[in-house]
């Protein structure tokens, strides 16, 4: 007896369901892949009071935002994704070069894992991290 896959169910398990990928999996991957990038020193809004209230935030068990997925925002649709990063950059780097290469390493790191393609990233540089600014980060108050 010979199996026919003609008109009966598919044998491959790839086509027995459906996968989808929330707009946090995106906007973490994107925030992990941004951080990566030499001249990236923050992710999110510029403001030290802003950043300062982030990372207080993402301390709180179900804060609005994963410290990852912070200043990232994705739109995912089922075969393409967009994406919105803010970043903070270091002095002294081309703030071109910076954004050329968190666009190449969010886009691979995104298509890689997801199978999403992604059609756009904007880039938004918020501030300049200067050498003499402290961290803003609070320190923990945890013991």
């Amino acid at each position: 007896m010979t199996e026919s896959t003609s008109g009966g169910a598919s044998r491959n398990p790839a086509d027995r369901g459906r996968t989808t990928i929330s707009d946090g999996v995106v906007e973490k991957i994107a925030g992990l892949a941004a951080r990566e990038v030499v001249g990236v020193h923050a992710m999110g809004s510029g403001s030290g009071l802003s950043r300062t209230f982030g990372a207080v935030r993402d301390r709180v068990p179900g804060g609005a935002k994963s410290s990852a997925a912070r200043g990232v925002k994705a739109e995912v649709g089922e075969v393409q994704t967009a994406l919105d990063l803010e970043i903070v950059v270091d002095y002294g780097v081309s703030i071109r070069d910076v954004a050329g290469a968190v666009r190449e390493n969010v886009i691979s790191a995104v298509e890689r894992m997801t199978g999403l393609e992604v059609v756009e990233v904007n880039i938004a540089v918020s501030d300049v991290k200067l050498p003499d600014e402290p961290d803003e980060e609070p320190e923990s108050r945890l013991q």
